[in-house]
């Protein structure tokens, strides 16, 4: 690792202050005081009493006090046990309401909420209250609980939309007093969306290509053209990844070696394929009970497979046992249906309807698989049954998508349910050996009643069950974290919870006219993705006014487009690709690049094969970066700086941090300078101008053309490197010596080394890891 010189960061912080957009982050919104015409329940008012009044009036029994029930309207409208005469609520009577009366007493001692709780109310919410019991305080099922419905299109300026997306962002844009901005330039346009749909960066040709096509119709051939691209698939995959929880070996405290990498693959190819969302998600849960299932149908269930795994001596069998069966239905609640399931292991769900019994009706889904608590050696050769062989053959004829290198079958974890049906209890207190009454195959009944004899009594009904029209969450979830990708917020902005204690829908309409959309289509991805991708509301600059700022600091109504750091994978996706040594091979086993000396042996457990890091050479160096070896109790360590998930458990929304380690990893990661090696010298061996080798590398790494003043200072930090080395020609071998990538000694000279080191701080720029 070298620590780069003080001329480095004059130059580079130069370049930033000239690249930087001004715009800020902040955690609150400006406050909407105006009073609605009609006050819901869900977006008005269950918000209010849920942060306020739930806690000691909600749906825990064992916290409840004065035996008084808020969430509820029959909680709400009976009368108080002490006094018939008194009820908390009275319909269409906020002056006979009792709550009104405590809400707005002068006696501390009686006001509501109570002084200790440190909570109050606002006189803007105490009118909402008000209003709300003038108007028949009526109750609503919680909105993600309520089936969506295709809501009226509202009108919107013709001259500024593209499609139905616009209308809805447009609508709540004027609603707050903001109007859209102007669409972002040709060359951050393609930027964004090429990192978006394949997480690469636009090539050289491309961006040429774009700039010269003054035809209408410019974007959506480039659109269309990325959705075709092989790299798409990745990309998609890359997300799902988290939430399936990926990894390439089991976790706990012998974390040994597990081959799961076909089962990428197939999500690889499924996202290519175009899979519907409904087969897409059916035949991971259950691609093994469809009828006369095929060996694809039965890799997809994989999915199920990847939870951590215990390699440990000693543990009891039937707690791991239980601990797998617990990992599967927490992420399936977490997954498709955005509620937090695993609440309810120990006891009811605090603010959701989701009893423990609820709990583990949906646990017997996944309790009838035939395993073990632990199987197997640390080393064992063979897959944790039940499993699948791929063969060389099933590779060259039914399974073509996977890349398999060698003619060794592989293994695979898959789902199988036993030929015995195990009975399911509830599990006092969540211990696995503590068995309650013993409960069916069953769901929520809040979500949709779940049918045995409708859907069926396994997880192939329970597919069913979530792509049923009536399900009121599937969809949403669906589209609303796709949306995220795109936007860096989801209209829930809590991607894992559409529960009581999620956030509301910033654009209730709208994420309700895109989970219906998405349905009538046949749950068709690159659609949707496509309709995102072509909004008006997508396209726009990411240029932030002080009106901007004022109205909506966080940019929750979309009045411009979001700056985003691109994630951890792309971001050596882009150092590789932009130096020309991408191996774009799709699919295939994980591999290890560079990566500091002694981390695995520091918190190995001293035995098995992942014991010591053994670095890959030639080209799998310069594989992707979703295809880098992930060891669950050591993280590749420079994607981890830049909020890489560890995967250890289902995860829908990385953390998003800024710190001074990401710009140290741009600076001195070996795998960044040898990209900026090899760039050099490649454009050193072209003898271009010295500006136009600048503009072209400029190009390559930023994805625009450079202005005149960034050019200069890029030119006057080139000759001032090239100064130095020239002054000390030892440094040059020294610096060159970097990463195992092809070397021309040829090229070692003081103008190459100078290049390079201008390229390495191109790449610590902060626009160039932004999308925007």
């Amino acid at each position: 690792m070298r620590i780069k010189s003080i001329r480095f960061f004059l130059f580079s912080a130069a370049l930033g202050i000239l690249a930087y957009t001004s715009w800020r982050c902040t955690s609150t919104l400006a406050d909407d005081t105006r009073m609605p015409d009609v006050i819901d329940y869900n977006f008005h008012i269950r918000p209010i009493l849920s942060d306020r009044c739930f806690k000691c009036h909600g749906p825990d029994a064992n916290k409840r006090e004065a035996n008084l029930r808020l969430d509820t309207p029959e909680g709400a409208y009976a009368a108080f046990k002490d006094n018939a005469k008194a009820h908390a609520i009275v319909p269409g009577n906020p002056e006979a309401s009792e709550l009104m009366a405590r809400i707005t007493a002068k006696d501390t001692s009686q006001r509501m909420p109570p002084m200790k709780s440190n909570l109050t109310l606002s006189p803007h919410e105490i009118e909402l209250l008000e209003k709300w019991i003038e108007q028949g305080a009526k109750y609503k099922p919680h909105w993600a609980f309520i089936a969506p419905k295709s809501p009226e299109i509202p009108e919107a300026d013709a001259a500024w939309v593209r499609n139905p997306i616009d209308h809805f962002t447009y609508a709540k844009m004027k609603e707050k007093g903001l109007s859209p901005s102007d669409e972002a330039d040709k060359e951050r346009l393609l930027k964004r969306v090429c990192f978006d749909l394949t997480g690469l960066p636009p090539s050289l040709e491309m961006q040429d290509r774009f700039l010269k096509d003054t035809s209408p119709k410019a974007y959506e051939k480039i659109v269309d053209e990325l959705l075709a691209n092989k790299h798409y698939g990745e990309k998609m995959a890359t997300y799902w990844l988290d939430v399936a929880r990926y990894a390439d070996s089991h976790g706990y405290q012998d974390d040994g070696l597990r081959t799961m990498w076909p089962w990428r693959d197939w999500v690889i190819h499924a996202f290519n394929s175009n899979y519907s969302y409904a087969k897409f998600l059916t035949w991971q849960l259950a691609g093994d009970l469809i009828p006369n299932a095929t060996k694809e149908m039965l890799l997809a269930t994989g999915f199920n497979r990847n939870h951590k795994i215990t390699q440990e001596g000693g543990v009891i069998d039937e707690e791991y046992r239980v601990e797998y069966v617990n990992d599967r239905t927490s992420t399936f609640g977490k997954a498709f249906l955005a509620l937090t399931f695993e609440c309810s292991k120990c006891h009811d769900h605090k603010y959701d309807p989701i009893s423990q019994k609820d709990y583990y009706s949906t646990f017997a889904f996944f309790n009838q698989v035939p395993e073990k608590g632990l199987f197997g050696t640390i080393d064992a050769s063979f897959a944790d049954p039940p499993n699948i062989k791929i063969t060389s053959q099933e590779v060259s004829s039914i399974l073509k998508f996977i890349n398999k290198r060698d003619t060794a079958a592989v293994e695979v974890m898959v789902m199988k349910d036993s030929s015995n049906w195990r009975p399911t209890y509830v599990l006092n207190r969540g211990n696995y050996d503590a068995h309650g009454e013993p409960v069916g195959v069953g769901i929520p009944k809040s979500i949709l009643p779940f049918s045995p004899q409708k859907y069926g009594k396994n997880r192939l009904g329970l597919a069913k069950w979530l792509v049923d029209d009536q399900n009121p969450l599937t969809s949403r979830v669906f589209v609303n974290r796709v949306w995220f990708q795109f936007f860096g917020r989801g209209i829930v902005k809590t991607l894992g919870d559409f529960g009581m204690q999620g956030e509301l829908p910033t654009h209730p309409e709208l994420l309700d006219w895109l989970a219906v959309d998405f349905k009538s289509h046949h749950w068709n991805i690159k659609r949707l993705v496509k309709q995102i991708v072509t909004s008006a509301t997508y396209r726009q600059s990411s240029s932030i006014t002080s009106a901007h700022l004022k109205v909506d600091p966080d940019n929750v109504y979309l009045s411009h487009a979001p700056r985003l750091r691109i994630p951890a994978e792309n971001v050596r996706d882009h150092v590789l690709a932009s130096a020309d040594i991408l191996n774009p091979e799709i699919g295939g086993p994980s591999i290890k690049p560079y990566q500091p000396k002694g981390i695995w042996e520091v918190a190995s457990s001293g035995r098995g094969s992942l014991m010591t890091y053994v670095q890959d050479h030639q080209q799998d160096l310069y594989r992707r970066g979703m295809y880098v070896f992930i060891k669950r109790t050591v993280p590749p360590p420079s994607m981890l700086i830049f909020d890489a998930s560890n995967r250890d458990q289902c995860e829908v929304q990385r953390g998003r941090t800024n710190t001074p380690l990401q710009a140290l990893v741009m600076m001195n990661d070996p795998h960044v300078s040898e990209s900026s090696r090899v760039l050099a010298s490649t454009m050193a061996k072209l003898k271009l101008p010295v500006d136009e080798v600048l503009s072209q590398v400029f190009r390559k790494i930023v994805c625009r053309t450079p202005q005149a003043k960034e050019l200069a200072i890029l030119k006057k930090y080139l000759e001032a490197e090239q100064l130095e080395f020239q002054r000390q020609p030892k440094k040059i071998r020294q610096l060159m010596k970097v990463g195992e990538y092809q070397k021309n000694q040829a090229l070692d000279n003081a103008f190459t080394a100078a290049l390079m080191q201008t390229i390495q701080m191109i790449y610590n720029m902060e626009e160039t890891l932004m999308r925007v």
